[in-house]
């Protein structure tokens, strides 16, 4: 975290398996000592460290309620920081000034401090603003006349890192720019001040909860590393009040260095990417079809050839030798399968159907707006084949996720947010699939996962019912797609006897590996991060294993 403009690390990995309580106590411990020291020094400011000086023009700055998880613990808070200014009036000696201060501000515009210095009329310069306890007494005792400190409020993050496309930043006069940080300053308010004075108003409380978010951001890491991804994504969600209890994205961000957020590689890519997912996306066209009917569980589908559309051939990864049932379809994850049950189903009713569950027109959650979906031009026979199975569409992860948790919340639409909800209560949502067809996903994600012959079954946990679906798309290019690159996931969800928790983790270009024989599919990446991940935040999030291994 960086506390008045000076890095230090914060985070602080124990054991993988180490209490996630006594992580983050580690870090608010060591985020007190940092505070302390910003405390010591704004108590001698009126005495040791502010020179005789004219008083400043008033600079307006910003007090922010602090931000705190689910359960109380603190993301955010206002601190005292000294901020370095000069009156040119009380300047003796230009040179000197700008020498010595690039001695402690060796970054310092040295040529437009001199020429901002030669006003005599101009009675108050910012020199550096929201400088560390340390830059601010080297300052000090340098005894430059004319030079003095006022103190400012600037944000402190005890998590350094964690959650940091969440929380977004701040800016210089420490108002929301990005993130809940701006959602704070346009729906709950801040208050202007002249000096550092901390607000009064009580916290923000956010859905996450930082012990999950924790646990997902160590496995994305790990994950990161394993499978030597470009990047990743994941969400942990409550099902029935669309509470987002985790949202990370890797590389991660410190919301005290917000020009990080400039890189695009530092996007937050649940939110503000959009990506063709692949087959986690036959979970919402086989609801689809079984909720119109138009097929069920045992009903045979001829998947042995490749289904052509003008100059476009689909086949599977593996092609079938035999006709499967359309439960095999999902658990081979067969794309010519999902083909066939959204033509039968025709363009205009998947398209309708894509836009029920809010596949098609932008989101938004307090984070702020998502990525606009990136849509077929035509709904015609190939884009209703490939969409099907999660191409020719492109979406952000968290809008896949609210589509993915309307089906197994008993069919009811869930709107993603990112604060607390104190009512525990289903959220009231639009019925978009029956709760009939809902049970059935859940079903069939389970048996994904304990079919011997189905795609999920790295991401099984003993004891907790985990269903889920593989998705492993070619990213897309200019004219078509790359041959070497991808993205795989994984979207599960436990227990499926009553689904509560929904999980999508998420890996950018993953490689292939000895240890996956090669693939980079889902189903050898990410489904065992999700497995590594439930394994960790069950029993946090009140979930109790099963007395024996849960099978159906």
């Amino acid at each position: 975290m960086i506390v008045a403009g000076q890095r230090s690390e914060l985070i602080m990995r124990g054991s993988r398996r180490g209490s996630e309580r006594v992580v983050y106590g580690v870090l608010i411990a060591a985020f007190a000592g940092v505070a302390g020291q910003l405390l010591v020094l704004a108590a001698s400011r009126h005495t040791d460290i502010t020179l005789a000086i004219s008083e400043p023009v008033a600079a307006t700055s910003f007090s922010r309620p602090d931000i705190v998880d689910r359960n109380g613990r603190l993301l955010a808070t206002d601190l005292e920081a000294p901020s370095i200014f000069a009156d040119p009036g009380l300047v003796i000696d230009r040179d000197e000034v700008v020498e010595k201060l690039r001695t402690v501000l060796p970054d310092l515009d040295g040529d437009q401090l001199f020429r901002d210095l030669s006003d005599k009329s101009r009675r108050f310069l910012w020199v550096r603003r929201g400088v560390s306890p340390g830059i601010a007494q080297r300052v000090h005792d340098l005894g430059l006349p004319g030079i003095a400190f006022r103190y400012e409020l600037k944000r402190a993050y005890p998590g350094g890192m964690m959650a940091g496309h969440v929380l977004g930043y701040t800016d210089v006069d420490n108002r929301g720019v990005s993130g809940i940080e701006r959602y704070i300053d346009q729906k709950v308010g801040v208050d202007p001040v002249h000096s550092a004075i901390l607000s009064s108003r009580p916290p923000v409380r956010l859905s996450l909860d930082i012990g999950v978010q924790h646990a997902l951001e160590d496995e994305l890491d790990d994950g990161v590393r394993e499978y030597k991804a470009d990047g990743a994504a994941g969400v942990v969600l409550n099902v029935k009040t669309g509470e987002i209890l985790a949202s990370a994205s890797l590389p991660r961000v410190d919301p005290s260095w917000p020009m990080e957020a400039l890189d695009q590689k530092h996007i937050d890519r649940t939110a503000a990417g959009t990506y063709e997912l692949g087959s986690v996306f036959k979970t919402l066209t086989l609801a689809m079809a079984f909720d119109e009917g138009l097929a069920r569980p045992d009903t045979l589908l001829d998947v042995r050839q490749p289904l052509e559309a003008g100059r476009f051939t689909v086949k599977d990864f593996h092609p079938a030798t035999r006709p499967l049932t359309v439960t095999e379809v999902y658990t081979h994850s067969s794309n010519v399968g999902a083909g066939m049950l959204a033509l039968e189903a025709g363009p205009e009713k998947l398209e309708a159907f894509f836009k029920k569950l809010g596949l098609l027109d932008q989101m938004a959650t307090e984070e702020g707006p998502l990525a606009a979906p990136q849509l077929p031009a035509h709904w015609n026979r190939i884009s209703t084949i490939t969409t099907s199975f999660g191409h020719g569409i492109a979406v952000s992860p968290l809008q896949f996720v609210a589509a993915a948790a309307t089906i197994l919340n008993d069919g009811k639409t869930v709107q993603p947010t990112f604060l607390r909800k104190f009512d525990a209560g289903t959220a009231d949502g639009k019925a978009v699939v029956s709760p009939a067809t809902s049970r059935l996903m859940a079903h069939l994600m389970r048996l994904n996962v304990v079919n011997r012959d189905g795609t999920g079954g790295k991401a099984d946990v003993p004891g907790y019912r985990v269903g889920g679906k593989t998705g492993t798309a070619d990213v897309a290019a200019k004219g078509g797609y790359t041959s070497n690159s991808v993205i795989s996931s994984f979207l599960a969800t436990f227990p499926t006897d009553d689904p509560q928790f929904l999980t999508y983790v998420v890996l950018f270009e993953p490689k292939g590996l000895k240890g996956t024989h090669g693939y980079r599919t889902g189903g050898w990446n990410a489904a065992p991060i999700t497995g590594k991940l439930i394994a960790r935040i069950a029993a946090q999030l009140g979930v109790a294993p099963e007395t024996k291994t849960a099978s159906n």
